[in-house]
């Protein structure tokens, strides 16, 4: 039985006409589409776009880029900075609002791909490769559909992060991160497992691997034996090509697992999303963690993943206190309720760019955040 798919649908040329909608941020497909080409200017579009209209391209695919870029323009190049008089919280809630109305907006520019994930538009790039890594192998048999421009150019920047990858001191090497999988561009948590004390055990559990660059840094260190665990299709996928790329596959086991897999082990860790917020699509699943389900489950199961006298590493930045979204007494309070103790810890500063940039609405937050290294043991 074919599988389900959302539909958008429009009226072109006097006939209504419908095509798979595709939307990795969970949109549903717009009601309101019109078509738009070469001749609509760049005010009109805007104008649509911030009313909810969505405006199917006809065009020139070049000229479609160059009104989107148009179209971030009058968006503005970043949300609106809120008052400074609130809370970090009111603040933190105020920029996400607003990261997530320009978002909509710029979403309402759309293009039509074939079956095979062809563009049928002047001068429209070859992207089928970009297409397939993040949504699966083309069907030639099946569906057109319809997704937005602004998706659409993320798929091709995933596709060349992907080829290029992305360079992991603590490796040596390049991790290539897929598509919808969190890439380590981050360094500071995978410098922490790099860099840590570290009676070499025979056996590790990195859970929820994602690009599976935890485990490779593991293995790197010695330790023989390693499950790396993951929910998510993509991110398993990810962390098997890049442990083989590593010559690492035979000392790492990737499963599908939610959370722990079967057995106890003397080392295992956990970098879990580090914000306890609902994410806005998918993509943002490896940052938000709502009601912090994932480091809960984490803290609630180690004990019982845990060889006697074994540790739990848990990877976290404290940027959700500074946000007032967490406080440090709540995760000291799940750490005793999960039957733990902490006997060490490890902190790094960050130094990725918003750390020093004074436009950014979570400036003061950033500039004082810092990442730890829990050193988790069973009471």
């Amino acid at each position: 039985m074919a599988a389900e798919f959302l539909r958008i649908s429009w009226n072109e040329t006097g006939e209504a006409r419908s095509a798979r909608w595709r939307s990795e941020s969970g949109h549903a497909p717009p009601k309101r589409v019109l078509i738009a080409d070469d001749r609509t200017s760049a005010d009109a579009a805007y104008r649509l776009a911030c009313e909810g209209g969505a405006m199917l391209w006809r065009g020139d695919f070049q000229n479609a880029r160059q009104l989107l870029q148009a179209l971030t323009r009058r968006a503005g190049a970043k949300p609106r900075k809120p008052a400074l008089s609130g809370t970090p919280l009111e603040t933190f809630h105020l920029h996400r609002q607003a990261q997530a109305q320009r978002a909509r907006t710029l979403a309402m520019l759309l293009l039509p791909l074939d079956a095979d994930y062809r563009i049928p538009l002047r001068r429209a790039p070859d992207l089928r490769t970009a297409c397939e890594e993040a949504y699966g192998l083309a069907d030639p048999g099946g569906d057109a559909s319809v997704v937005s421009l602004r998706e659409l150019l993320g798929v091709v920047g995933a596709h060349e992060w992907r080829q290029k990858g992305v360079a992991v001191a603590a490796l040596d090497a390049h991790i290539h991160p897929h598509y919808g999988v969190f890439a380590p561009v981050r360094s500071e948590y995978v410098d922490l497992v790099a860099t840590a004390s570290l009676t070499i055990p025979t056996l590790a559990f990195d859970i929820g691997t994602g690009t599976g660059v935890l485990a490779a840094v593991l293995a790197r260190r010695g330790i023989t034996r390693i499950i790396a665990t993951d929910q998510d299709a993509r991110a398993l996928a990810c962390a098997r090509e890049n442990l083989a790329r590593l010559g690492l596959a035979g000392r790492v086991e990737v499963q599908q697992a939610d959370l722990f897999p079967v057995g106890r082990a003397p080392l295992v860790v956990c970098n879990p999303p580090w914000l306890p917020a609902r994410p806005s699509s998918s993509l943002e699943a490896a940052i938000y963690d709502p009601e912090s389900r994932m480091l809960n489950g984490f803290l609630g199961g180690l004990a019982a993943h845990l060889t006697p006298e074994g540790e739990g590493w848990l990877l976290l930045s404290d940027l959700a206190e500074h946000l007032g979204l967490r406080s440090r007494d709540e995760l000291l309070s799940a750490f005793e309720l999960a039957g733990l103790k902490v006997v060490g810890r490890h902190d790094i500063r960050p130094h990725h760019p918003r750390v020093s940039d004074a436009t950014d609405p979570l400036h003061a937050a950033r500039a004082a955040e810092v990442t730890s290294l829990w050193r988790l043991a069973v009471v």
